[in-house]
């Protein structure tokens, strides 16, 4: 299990939204690049940074904070927010991000996803987004009429390294991972699966160690780092035993 740990970038500042409200951001560092060394010295092995004007504009626009980021950090890292072309995947790739994460692109062009995986082997991961079950697209401005198994299954053998599921309606609140969602998605395909959208607790951790858990590839947590709810010693040290027991 991968605990990561979430940079989401705002006018080129790490916030965290609420219920994915960019009128609800609230700022926790003005210094993404300081950001991504503390989740680094913390322990943490990888580390998933959105974009989250890209996310509405269809473009990169946090570049230089994402640029930022790399330059601190030696921990893989996966990107979302605006990526929408192969250029745009080729061009971050390139400046050293570990995997690209396809959101709205998914939906709109599920065939760019599949080149893109065929041209990336192993660097492109997709974020689907559900609100009520149905897939949001555009930042989450806008909702489809996709569930997240549909979706998910449109690229069963495309060769998606991961597929990044975040439950809206919980995300930013603190209300708790949605388990129950995340495991039928995980068992409805073969991709592996992440989990993200209001983990809130060391409770959250210990769930996602469970046996029925073991399926996904890990978790995303961002406000409960960023306020003090979630020990980073702690989480890691669970991590680390589980792992040291299941070997």
């Amino acid at each position: 299990m991968i605990l990561f740990p979430a940079i989401d970038l705002k006018d080129g500042q790490c916030v965290r939204l609420k219920l994915g409200d960019m009128d609800q951001a609230t700022v926790f560092n003005d210094d993404p690049g300081a950001q991504a060394k503390t989740f680094e010295d913390q322990g943490f092995e990888w580390l998933h940074v959105v974009d989250l004007n890209g996310a509405f504009a269809g473009e990169s626009v946090n570049g230089a904070a994402v640029e930022a980021i790399l330059s601190a950090r030696k921990n893989p890292v996966q990107l979302g927010g605006g990526i929408r072309t192969l250029d745009h995947i080729e061009a971050w790739l390139n400046k050293g991000i570990t995997r690209v994460i396809l959101g709205t692109v998914a939906v709109r062009d599920p065939e760019l996803v599949k080149e893109a995986c065929k041209k990336f082997p192993g660097k492109v991961a997709v974020g689907i987004d559900a609100k009520g079950g149905y897939v949001a697209v555009e930042g989450w401005a806008e909702t489809s009429e996709l569930t997240a198994i549909d979706l998910a299954k449109k690229f069963e053998d495309a060769g998606v390294s991961a597929i990044i599921y975040t439950d809206i309606d919980r995300d930013g609140v603190l209300k708790g991972l949605n388990i129950p969602s995340t495991l039928e998605l995980a068992n409805a395909v073969s991709i592996p699966v992440i989990a993200s959208g209001g983990l809130a607790s060391i409770d959250d951790v210990k769930r996602l160690l469970e046996p029925d858990c073991a399926i996904l590839e890990g978790a995303i947590s961002g406000r409960a780092l960023y306020d003090g709810r979630l020990d980073p010693a702690e989480a890691m040290d669970l991590i680390r035993q589980a792992r040291k027991a299941a070997s």
